[in-house]
């Protein structure tokens, strides 16, 4: 199985036609070179014959010019292959291709022994170094077993094999494909707690770290930060902050927020410094399960340490809070953003504005932001404005509104009858009346036709101030420039005149709410009948009402028509008491 892994790799090699050491020395300060030996092969830590994984990931990086310099290169790193001087590799590289080493030109053809027994590591770095050979039925033995379902017996036949550990065998462990994180993990556990001179180092853990993660399995989450954190405990300065970001990322997958938190406490006491994406993904961890208040004490670390995530994660940050309703507070992530000039998505912005907008306390932040926008953003701002506007409104400060509604006009985005009439109302509900009209005149002056609804505003703010007179003269105009209009024009009106007991005025504007293709609905009826019977004790008026109700399919409540049945006999007890 190995011989034939071997192969396989070979071919790729002899098809990509690089070479690429997976160590930190560069390939163009390492040489390859074929020497004469006994039946085993030397090969620059061992990268030529790791597995796939590793192989397709490394050995592409290269430029097919870079690889035909670099192994015509001379180095104390050898390659040794044959016996008696036989030079001859079937399966590496393609027989017509002739190398030159040390002057020598050196034929590669086939030889179907490639390995016998070993694969050894030379150590050196321009002098012969120590030797380190990994057994390949040693090797063989533990991929085997860890391949397999692991029983309880793992660590014992692990001991009874005698293995001399070193990081090349146990990178070979690793990147063969198909091997269980757990059983990785349960494997590394023993080679570390093992009494061999096997000496972690922080390639071997990122690596392991990298595999783990792969795989979403909960039990492996644990019981890989549980070895993590007992190396890096023993061994201070071992581990990095990116292999604690794998780590907290794999928990933020998996919606453990607690243990990713547990992992950026850990920081310190492992000799590590948290990074921009430690905060990032434990904020993440924690918003996933909604832990809002825990989420922003670690955003505020973040905050405190002057460190931003790059913008679309930043961009998440916001949204997330917002959803936790801490806009006000996310807030001055979004400074501190600013400050740093990070281009935020436009509808995180967007949701921050909103959400701003929901509290009065903070409607004056999201005004602020508006002034950030840009020309071009702008132009596409509408929905971001009328929210602002909208809450500027809400909270009884019309004026605002109606400079932001100015500063559309001339800066954009361009508002539409939305907008005006939003202010309108504000205004209008104010009283401020005068104001609200020249809105409408300027609507008309941009080409904007006042819908029914501006009209109605304004009616509506004159006739609850009494004022029936300037109610009708909006009126008439509104019937000047909409042949239909609404319920609730008629509606407010009716109701006014109620109030100032106009039955005769109110019982006209029933009957000419159908002339405007406005039918008269249950609140309309019900309102007048019940003013009828309680202030005017006119049943008769009212009682023809309901008549024209139910002949228009219109139902009354049961109270208003108790109402009516006791004006009537209230009336009729009177007159037989009287005669």
């Amino acid at each position: 199985m190995w011989r034939s892994l071997v192969a396989v790799r070979a071919s790729l090699l002899r098809a990509s036609r690089r070479v690429t050491r997976y160590s930190d020395v560069p390939l163009s300060d390492s040489v390859a070179q074929l020497r004469h030996s006994s039946t085993s092969i030397a090969v620059p830590g061992s990268c030529f014959f790791r597995s796939s994984r590793y192989f397709s990931q490394h050995y592409s990086s290269s430029s097919d010019s870079e690889s035909s310099e670099n192994f015509k290169s001379v180095s104390a790193e050898t390659v040794e292959i044959g016996e008696g001087g036989d030079t001859q590799i079937e399966n590496y590289v393609a027989s017509e291709e002739v190398h030159e080493f040390d002057g020598e030109s050196v034929g590669i053809e086939g030889n179907n022994d490639l390995l016998e027994e070993n694969i050894v590591v030379s150590a050196g770095n321009g002098e012969e170094g120590e030797v380190y050979e990994v057994n390949v039925e040693q090797l063989e033995s533990v991929l085997s077993l860890i391949q397999s379902t692991v029983d309880g017996s793992f660590e014992s036949s692990l001991d009874e094999m005698g293995l001399k550990l070193h990081e090349d065998f146990i990178l070979n462990v690793f990147e063969t494909p198909h091997i269980l994180g757990e059983n990785l993990i349960r494997f590394f556990r023993w080679a570390v707690n093992s009494d061999s001179e096997f000496k972690v180092t922080t390639r071997v853990v990122d690596v392991l770290v990298r595999l783990v993660c792969s795989d979403l399995r909960q039990r492996n989450a644990y019981s890989l930060w549980g070895l993590i954190k007992e190396i890096g405990e023993k061994q201070n300065g071992l581990l990095n902050a990116e292999i604690l970001n794998q780590l907290i990322a794999f928990f933020s997958k998996l919606g453990k927020g607690k243990a990713a938190l547990e992992v950026l406490d850990s920081f310190e006491s492992l000799g590590c410094v948290p990074n921009a994406e430690s905060y990032y993904f434990t904020v993440e961890a924690l918003c996933r399960r909604l832990s809002y208040d825990w989420a922003w004490l670690i955003c505020k670390k973040m905050l405190d340490a002057g460190s931003l995530p790059e913008s679309n994660r930043v961009g998440k940050i916001i949204s997330w809070f917002c959803k936790g309703n801490k806009a006000k507070d996310v807030h001055s992530v979004y400074l501190l953003a600013k400050e740093k000039r990070l281009n935020l998505p436009q509808s995180s912005v967007n949701f921050l504005i909103s959400s701003l907008c929901r509290d009065d306390e903070t409607v004056e932040l999201a005004l602020e932001m508006l002034n950030d926008f840009s020309k071009e953003e702008r132009k596409h701002a509408i929905k971001p404005y009328m929210v602002v506007i909208r809450s500027l409104c809400r909270n009884k400060n019309a004026s605002k509104a109606k400079t932001l509604l100015l500063k559309m006009i001339a800066e954009g985005p361009p508002p539409g009858n939305a907008a005006f009439n939003t202010v309108i109302n504000g205004f209008s509900k104010a009283g401020d009346l005068g104001e609200a009209m020249e809105l409408i005149k300027l609507m008309e002056s941009r080409g904007l036709k006042p819908d029914v609804y501006s009209y109605t505003v304004v009616i509506s703010g004159y006739a609850n101030g009494g004022q029936m007179k300037e109610a009708y003269i909006v009126l008439d105009e509104a019937k000047k420039k909409h042949t239909k209009l609404c319920a609730v024009t008629y509606h407010t009106l009716i109701r006014s005149h109620c109030k100032l007991e106009e039955y005769d005025a109110a019982l006209k504007l029933l009957s000419e709410m159908k002339d405007f293709g406005v039918q008269p609905n249950a609140d309309e009826y019900n309102k007048l009948i019940q003013s009828l019977c309680l202030k005017a004790l006119d049943w008769r008026t009212a009682t023809k009402l309901f008549e024209e109700m139910k002949a228009n399919g219109l139902h009354l409540n049961g109270i208003t028509r108790g109402l009516i049945r006791a004006v009537q006999d209230l009336e009729e007890e009177e007159l037989s008491t009287a005669a």
